[in-house]
């Protein structure tokens, strides 16, 4: 049995978590398989209490033998065994080459300091954990270093923007092998979720220590409940300075945003959507999802954690809509509160359950009333809601009153974290974020359908499940690692995601066959911590204007790129590299779009070539043909004849092995009759 000091006495802390989180995030985490020592037993809805043992109370137990018919994660992957360390981690890849990695700034790190540290102390007090008796110390420390953890990522024209916990940075990438930090924007209040619009930036903020003015210095601290009553969850005593909601900043000068809106609500704002209505110009909206506790109406009135039975106006079971005229944002607002959990038969908002799910003996059913991410995609006038027990399906064409079409659950799902479409609207893939992203989730027994993606196809409105995809590799006892944000990489003619694993790194997977996704690349460190678990690891991992981006919670922002191999080709990587953005936030998803250019062309023909589509003889005439056409300058000539080989790839479509065959052939004809440079 491998036995390593970890962070999982999280069961011990999951009262304290839950002022940070929110209920449903812990829940997952105390169904870890610890033994702990004088540990009192806390639940969380849905979850197990801790058990009593004898034995170090800081010992954690590998994980526990598979489940009957299950698979776990290949111990052999070179990134199974890199050795740890901070800036010096061992690092392996496949396809991808680590351009650089940018420090995290000093006004977002707590530096070295020890759990006694004052520093360490005064953030615990601001963030609302009362009783620090009954938390470790070394769980102390990580509970403050959460506080200025790095989080998602926006992108506009060259630059970066990368949420923290404890604010934002904005980076230049404008050369690219050299990005470079512009500004660094201290407003605490966590988790600092971002979308950028024009001149506008928006944050969420959902922890407690939030205020209007952006101030670091908090609330006082609260004492610590008194005997008897440790296991209320109250919230923390109303403040009429603090901030929990989406923040509204201009910056029209990136070297000094402006707050000009603080738009309030219930349970803060965990996430966001920005959603843009074609038929709309004067606003946007911004869809709000509150997974942390509801706030007092005395803090901010109409608020209240009821269940529906005892108030129709409960704050759960919602998501928030929020209008930002773009003229003047200063008078954003929550506009309405969508019931998007109601059961059509009966009326009942909390329609929606997630059946029970995995973990330690099991999980009863319980309610969903939260959503933790929603990505919507304009073309289609859908989106795709990750709401803790279910994944929905929203219809968004009157984007401030969403309606659900559809809505799934697996019982090999702990919680629906967020989604990604893929380009044609065929197909969605959720992410279980099983633990909360605070858990050592790809260990060696971990099952491979549990903390994993799941493949749906999508049709008429209906999702249907296709199959599972799980980083392959193994990681150690301390690294936590579990499925979360990732986006689209525009390869035509396949459907490729690149995604973030926390201290799992970065894998990027084809589904272009939604039964059979595979890994065609990754990037990987070593543990920070060998007998401690840091929390620490890709949040989230973007394709943007031909580089990858990842923002790491405890290092800092990586830059990476593509490189060809036996999966990928330096045509395709070229062709995916066509396609620009001005903006990009990748939960309000854009329809890709490519240029009718013959390395797009040559990219669809490595692939014909790949799966043996065409006859050599045939590709290297077309591949002739394009080399002609270039070394001419477009040669009127010669495009004629490269215009005269269309015909046979158009004709070869009707007998095309697979849909996805004759899509690409269609479409390289298109660009043989009408090729731009």
């Amino acid at each position: 049995m491998i036995r390593a000091r970890s962070f999982v006495l999280q069961v011990m802390v999951a009262a304290a978590m839950i002022i940070i989180f929110g209920a449903s995030r812990v829940r997952a985490q105390a169904q870890a398989p610890t033994r702990l020592k004088a540990a009192p037993p806390v639940s969380s809805p849905g979850g197990a209490g801790a058990s009593e043992e004898d034995d170090d109370p800081f010992a954690v137990e590998a994980a526990p033998a598979l489940p009957p018919g299950m698979i776990g994660s290949d111990a052999s992957d070179p990134r199974a065994k890199l050795t740890p360390g901070f800036y010096d981690a061992g690092e392996t890849a496949m396809g991808l080459n680590h351009v650089q990695l940018l420090k995290k700034p000093e006004a977002f790190q707590l530096g070295a300091a020890e759990p006694d540290d004052p520093k360490v102390q005064k953030m615990l007090g601001q963030l609302g954990v009362r009783d620090l008796t009954k938390i470790p110390k070394p769980m102390q420390l990580m509970i403050a270093q959460l506080a200025f953890a790095n989080s998602d990522l926006a992108f506009q024209g060259d630059h970066v923007f990368e949420g923290n916990f404890y604010g934002a940075n904005i980076y230049d990438i404008s050369n690219a092998a050299n990005a470079t930090l512009l500004t660094t924007l201290v407003c605490p209040g966590g988790q600092g979720d971002l979308s950028v619009y024009g001149k506008l930036l928006f944050m969420s903020v959902e922890m407690p220590n939030g205020r209007l003015d952006c101030g670091t210095q908090g609330f006082p601290a609260e004492a610590p409940p008194a005997k008897g009553q440790e296991k209320e969850r109250k919230p923390p005593a109303a403040q009429k300075d603090r901030f929990r909601g989406v923040r509204i900043f201009d910056i029209s000068d990136l070297r000094n945003p402006k707050q000009v809106a603080a738009v309030q609500t219930c349970r803060g704002s965990h996430t966001h959507t920005l959603v843009v209505d074609p038929n709309d110009k004067e606003n946007v909206y911004i869809y709000v999802s509150g997974t942390s506790f509801v706030r007092q109406a005395e803090e901010l009135a109409g608020c209240s954690g009821e269940k529906p039975d005892k108030d129709p106006n409960t704050a759960l079971f919602r998501i928030d809509v929020i209008k930002v005229p773009l003229a003047a944002p200063q008078e954003a607002k929550v506009v309405a509160n969508p019931r998007v959990f109601i059961d059509p038969r009966t009326g009942a908002m909390n329609g929606l359950s997630n059946g029970g799910t995995h973990g330690k003996g099991g999980e009863k059913p319980s309610e969903t009333n939260q959503c933790h991410d929603i990505t919507v995609y304009s073309a289609m006038g859908l989106a795709a809601g990750a709401c803790s027990g279910n994944g929905i399906l929203l219809d968004i064409k009157d984007p401030v009153h969403p309606k659900r079409v559809d809505a799934v659950n697996d019982p090999n799902y702990s919680y629906w974290h967020s989604a990604s479409f893929s380009n044609d609207g065929t197909k969605v893939v959720f992410t279980d974020e099983w633990g909360g992203g605070l858990g050592a989730r790809c260990r060696r027994n971990d099952p491979n359908t549990w903390g994993a993606d799941a493949i749906f196809n999508l049709k008429d409105e209906k999702l249907s499940m296709a199959s599972y995809y799980k980083m392959p590799a193994a990681q150690g006892d301390t690294e936590n690692c579990v499925a979360h944000n990732g986006s689209l990489i525009p390869v035509p003619g396949r459907d490729i995601e690149v995604q973030a694993w926390y201290q799992g790194g970065i894998s990027v997977m084809d589904f272009t066959d939604a039964a059979h996704p595979v890994e065609i690349a990754y990037f990987d460190r070593g543990p920070i911590d060998p007998k401690m678990l840091v929390l620490a690891g890709e949040w989230s991992a973007y394709w943007y204007n031909g580089r990858i981006y990842a923002s790491e919670i405890a290092r800092g922002l990586d830059v990476l790129e593509l490189t060809p191999s036996k999966f990928l080709t330096q045509n395709e990587i070229d062709a995916a590299k066509t396609v620009r953005v001005a903006e990009l936030n990748v939960q309000n998803q854009q329809k890709i779009e490519w240029p009718a250019q013959l390395v797009v062309a040559r990219a669809y023909l490595d692939q014909l070539t790949r799966s043996l589509t065409l006859p050599a003889e045939q590709i290297a005439e077309l591949q002739k043909a394009m080399r002609n056409v270039e070394t001419s300058h477009m040669n009127k000539g010669k495009l004629a004849k490269l215009k005269s080989l269309a015909d046979a790839v158009e004709q070869s479509a009707a007998g095309a092995k697979s849909p996805g065959d004759a899509a690409r052939l269609h479409a390289l004809a298109e660009i043989l009759k009408h090729p731009t440079t």
